[in-house]
């Protein structure tokens, strides 16, 4: 299937490697390399990010520390046995390299799914509102990928009356997020997370104009106020 024609799950990151590839896995005979991506934000911030990648797409030189990516594809999820638990996994599937940056947002998401759990809402000591949906996308062969997204604002006060089973459409930008996880007493560690932050989001049926091309190709463009009374925009 043309990825182009893939619109419930695009994504396109541009940054710069930040460390080696790894052989991840091999899927009949076709071998697929791990390595991390540093995309800035429009704020200057960054975000390192997983990728996986194709051999086929690697040539030689062309993916070391330091060389920068525009990539295409997908944002995945899988579970992988850590310390004896199932874990949840999230990488950037590439599923193209192009030679220049064609929008203007380095890093740029848009997912169509199901709400598979009730989202969490709840407000921080500053009272802003935050909600964390986790949206169940399929993908070709009968697969699912499990992605955690995080609204904010008025999208989060939207999100939280979500049903499970209910079908929304999202875009916005991937973020990494540190976070501190006490596995004893005497033992802290500092793990990173990875999840949507969400710029729009619209239930299903009413996103007439949540044109998922047209939301790739606009992501980064400021001031767009075309949308439907119930698709919000933070």
């Amino acid at each position: 299937m043309n990825f182009m024609q893939e619109k419930n799950n695009k994504v396109f990151i541009s940054g710069e490697i930040v460390t080696e590839a790894e052989f991840s896995h091999e899927v009949y005979g076709e071998g697929f390399y791990e390595m991390n991506v540093l995309v800035k934000r429009l704020s200057g911030q960054g975000d390192i990010l997983p990728v996986t990648i194709s051999e086929r797409l690697i040539t030689d030189g062309a993916l070391k520390v330091g060389v920068t990516i525009n990539a295409l594809g997908q944002f995945r999820s899988y579970n992988k046995l850590v310390d004896g638990k199932s874990k949840l996994m999230l990488t950037v599937f590439v599923r193209e390299l192009l030679d220049e940056k064609p929008v203007r947002n380095p890093n740029s998401i848009v997912l169509t799914g199901y709400i598979c759990k009730p989202p969490v809402y709840r407000t921080t000591p500053f009272n802003r509102e935050i909600a964390d949906v986790l949206i169940a996308v399929n993908r070709s062969y009968n697969k699912s990928d499990y992605i955690p997204c995080i609204a904010w604002g008025r999208n989060a006060r939207f999100a939280k009356n979500l049903a499970v089973g209910e079908k929304i459409a999202v875009s916005g930008r991937i973020q990494s997020r540190e976070y501190q996880k006490r596995i004893t007493d005497d033992d802290i560690r500092t793990l990173t997370a990875y999840e949507v932050s969400i710029s729009k989001l619209a239930a299903y049926e009413n996103a007439e104009n949540f044109d998922p091309d047209a939301e790739f190709e606009l992501l980064g463009v400021m001031g767009s106020s075309e949308h439907t009374d119930n698709v919000y925009s933070d």
